[in-house]
């Protein structure tokens, strides 16, 4: 059941409902000298996150609790989630909502969508959002496919090979049996050379897809290669971290014309891998070809505002084979979650997040690679995280942290077989020096012990 504190005026109230002038005078009953009369010994308040952290560890000491600290990323990332976003989010009316299908149905739905809509626009810059895909690779591909609708090009998609290699399987799948060529260009260093994108895009090139930060946690050049995109008549899909917006510049700063990202961080939990969040916002120019839901605001028939889905004859109910997209839904109660997580947040608050994980981050990288048998594999700037190489078999390794209590990070092989002795560590503002620390030592440990 849910807890929400009494007001002073709603105690007011109940206590003139029975006659009474002070919450005192309820134990008026209780002889006085079995009343505790003395000031309690309450140690001073805890933020949020402090108390959230207090309890997990009271919490932890329950036999058979998983008391494994989270290091790991890729594109799940087990961020701070404020306590407003579970109590919103739970109610009713929320959570057993479904996608609107009537453009008029369910306003609070279509009021929290649009609310959704707007956050997105304030934090990637763009013009427009829709009301969110299915989760971040799905939200790659679709903007592939808008940029091969709204170009009219027909003959590649030039990806960056520091794109989340899953993302890039995704979007070749969705291509194998169509026209255009995927054409990927190799990280060298952890980043993309933007000179090795211009050669790679051709008169017929659709888009140029990027990451930033990349799949490593490095930080790319993205306006150099926005501006050789542009010059090639090629748009520019850039995939994000939404909570590094919180610190790194805007996407309209440096060229993009389509904006998405993974929604997981903003207020979702990570849950064992899904179901997650995708985002994608783009220019004005783009929006008739834009898939999925999108939200309009209206006034009704006696004047008052309210909320309608739009552009529907863009869909696959209504366009069929001529739609813009297979997608005709969107991820409504995750968006939702965002939605308040971005509004409890602020501007302020996404960007401590996005300041303590870069901050901690960069110190976890400086005390593994203190490590003896580990060291930074790449030198150039990065978010939260970062790849560190190993001495001996990462596989093992990461099995060994995990009997130490530590999820240690992700192994790198199984995507890139150049880099099989790679591992990528994420941290998030979660992370204390403390576990920092701790991770540090297991892995110390872990390499004496194989």
């Amino acid at each position: 059941m849910a807890y929400i504190a009494n007001t002073p005026d709603d105690v007011r109230v109940m206590l003139d409902a029975i006659g009474l002038d002070s919450i005192e005078q309820l134990f008026d009953m209780i002889p006085r000298e079995y009343r505790l009369d003395r000031p309690l010994n309450v140690a001073p308040a805890l933020t949020e996150f402090e108390l959230t952290s207090r309890i997990g560890g009271l919490l932890a000491l329950n036999q058979g609790a998983d008391q494994r600290v989270c290091f790991l990323g890729a594109g799940s990332y087990d961020h701070f989630i404020p306590a407003v976003v579970d109590a919103l989010a739970s109610r009713g009316e929320f959570y057993t909502a479904y996608t609107p299908y009537q453009p008029e149905a369910s306003q609070g739905t279509l009021q929290a969508t649009f609310e959704y809509q707007t956050l997105i626009t304030q934090i990637t810059g763009m013009d427009v959002s829709n009301a969110s895909l299915y989760d971040g690779g799905s939200a790659v591909t679709e903007a592939a496919l808008m940029a091969l609708a709204v170009t009219r090009r027909f003959g590649r998609i030039v990806v960056a090979g520091s794109v989340h290699p899953e993302y890039r399987q995704i979007l070749a799948t969705y291509l194998e049996h169509l026209d255009p060529e995927v054409v990927t260009v190799p990280a060298v260093d952890g980043k993309v050379d933007p000179k090795a994108i211009a050669e790679a895009i051709t008169p017929d090139t659709a888009a140029v897809v990027i990451q930033q930060p990349n799949f490593f946690g490095e930080l790319e050049d993205v306006e150099a290669v926005a501006k050789t995109a542009h010059e090639k008549g090629a748009t520019v899909i850039v995939s994000v971290d939404p909570i590094s917006l919180g610190l790194l510049r805007r996407p309209d700063t440096y060229g993009a014309d389509v904006v998405v990202a993974e929604g997981q961080g903003l207020g979702n939990p990570m849950s064992f891998g899904g179901p997650y969040l995708g985002i994608l916002a783009c220019r004005q120019e783009y929006l008739r070809k834009m898939p999925g839901r999108i939200v309009g605001e209206t006034t009704d028939r006696n004047g008052k505002r309210c909320w309608v889905l739009t552009l529907q004859t863009r869909e696959q109910h209504i366009r069929r084979e001529k739609a813009t997209s297979n997608i005709c839904t969107n991820q409504g109660l995750l968006a939702l979650r965002a939605s308040i997580y971005l509004a409890a947040m602020g501007p302020r608050g996404l960007r401590e997040a996005a300041e303590l994980s870069t901050r901690k981050a960069h110190y976890a990288a400086e005390v593994l690679g203190a490590v003896e048998g580990l060291k930074l594999a790449f030198p150039g700037p990065f978010f939260k995280e970062f790849v560190i190489r190993c001495s001996k078999d990462p596989r093992a390794l990461l099995a060994e942290v995990g009997k130490l209590g530590y999820h240690g990070g992700v192994w790198l092989g199984r995507w890139y077989p150049e880099m099989a002795d790679g591992i990528l560590v994420a941290v998030t503002e979660k992370r204390s020096r403390a576990e920092i620390d701790g991770l540090a030592a297991a892995y110390q440990r872990a390499l004496e012990s194989i």
